[in-house]
């Protein structure tokens, strides 16, 4: 059964632990992003998501990142930009053996390089893979 927000289907966005009212900034959007997952985030949020042009706080980061994007760890660190603290990064990749394809090696060394930790990864759509970057301050203070 996958989980719903107002009867509307929002499938593994409902793992993102996303809540009404939140502000979720996407980047690397393009013609190839998961339109399904875009609006469920969406849905779960109550509201459209903003871009970087938003120029407030986010409480959350929707990137979209492919292996010819770029360097990750730049991608990562920009994308700190309006993060509040305590926010959360969702990095989408294609999945593996999909064009452009990011290999988890690359994300689990660029993130403690941006000063983020990965926390949860998982199918975000049949075409991308969806990996959850906390500040370690962040990660730290969810445990006790």
């Amino acid at each position: 059964m996958s989980a719903t927000a107002g009867g509307a289907e929002i499938g593994p966005v409902g793992r993102f632990g996303f809540q009404p009212g939140m502000v979720v900034q996407e980047l690397g959007w393009d013609d190839d992003v998961d339109q399904g997952v875009r609006a469920a985030v969406e849905r779960v949020i109550g509201g459209g998501l903003v871009d970087d042009e938003h120029g407030d706080v986010v409480d959350a980061v929707l990137l979209w990142w492919r292996d010819d994007d770029g360097d990750l760890v730049d991608g990562l660190v920009d994308s700190l930009t309006d993060l509040a603290e305590g926010g959360m990064i969702w990095l989408l990749t294609p999945k593996v053996g999909r064009p452009n394809f990011v290999d988890a090696s690359e994300i689990s060394q660029a993130a403690p390089t941006a000063g983020l930790s990965t926390t949860t990864s998982l199918a975000a759509g049949e075409d991308w893979s969806a990996t959850k970057l906390v500040s370690p301050k962040a990660a730290r203070s969810g445990r006790r």
